[in-house]
């Protein structure tokens, strides 16, 4: 909920607004210039010799060699390309959506917190805690939900459009509570508005202690994540308030989970497409 405080003006509009488009950038790393990856070439190559040159003979302590690689900006935009270090690999359309979908229930003031289920390394959950703090509003709770250990194993018997999946074996989607909390830390954000939701959705979800939800951002990947999301979290959107799926394009069980959902609930509101794989929706009923 807002009160007349927190709803943004036009003489609060600009500074915010650059706030905003600055943070943006800065989560996905856009416009930074290069970024430096490890390089090892391969064994017996030229390159490799030289490497090993370098490496023995001329330092006297253990070095590293690194490469430059110089992100497409478009990648940056569409989300992509995983930044190195960036918050967030959502991309510039993703978020610009975010601060769309929130601007809007805040001038509206469609009650509800804000929630985030998988976070990666908080970069979505950080730009809402932004925007609440750009307006002042005072009164919303942004919630971040993750197993911060990577996704579940599937489990085919209940929810068949997993079987073969194989996000759990990614190690770089498993990022800590920590690492996490020290990146709101980074932007000035972590504070008593921001709460997380530790574990398996299936185990969080059903009880977050949060009665009403004015935008819902799901990016689970996997059908049982969005599911179990959906389940749990849409019965407490507010009318007015935005369901945004991340995963809707690139991966085809979440597609089925939520075309899955919106059948079973007579979900009529039109799913609009923010990019390659971003999809919302407004909640009118």
């Amino acid at each position: 909920m807002t009160d007349d405080h927190s709803r943004p003006s036009a003489a609060d509009d600009l500074p915010s607004k650059l706030y905003l488009q600055l943070l943006k950038k800065c989560l996905t790393r856009d416009g930074f210039g290069p970024e430096y990856e490890p390089y090892r070439p391969r064994t017996g190559t030229l390159r490799w010799y030289l490497a090993w040159l370098a490496r023995n003979l001329f330092f006297s302590h253990k070095v590293e060699l690194i490469r430059a690689i110089s992100p497409d900006p478009r990648m940056r935009e569409e989300g992509r390309g995983w930044p190195r270090d960036g918050e967030t690999m959502i991309g510039l359309k993703r978020l610009d959506n975010l601060e769309d979908c929130i601007m809007d229930v805040l001038r509206a003031q469609v009650p509800g917190d804000l929630i985030e289920t998988g976070v990666w390394r908080g970069g979505a959950a950080i730009f809402m805690r932004a925007v609440l703090k750009a307006y002042r509003d005072t009164t919303r709770t942004v919630w971040a939900a993750d197993s911060f250990q990577g996704l579940p194993k599937p489990d085919p018997g209940r929810y068949p459009a997993d079987a073969g999946d194989r996000h759990w074996v990614s190690p770089q989607l498993a990022v800590s509570l920590e690492q996490v909390q020290a990146n709101f830390s980074r932007y000035g954000l972590l504070d008593d508005q921001v709460r997380f939701l530790v574990g398996w959705f299936r185990d969080t979800l059903p009880t977050v202690p949060s009665e009403r939800f004015a935008v819902i951002r799901l990016d689970g990947d996997m059908y049982e994540s969005t599911m179990e999301a959906l389940q749990s979290l849409y019965p407490k959107l507010s009318i007015g308030g935005y369901a945004i799926i991340d995963d809707y394009g690139a991966v085809p069980a979440c597609k089925a989970a939520v075309e899955d959902f919106r059948a079973k609930h007579g979900i009529l509101e039109k799913l609009e497409t923010i990019d390659w794989t971003g999809v919302f929706w407004k909640r009118l009923h």
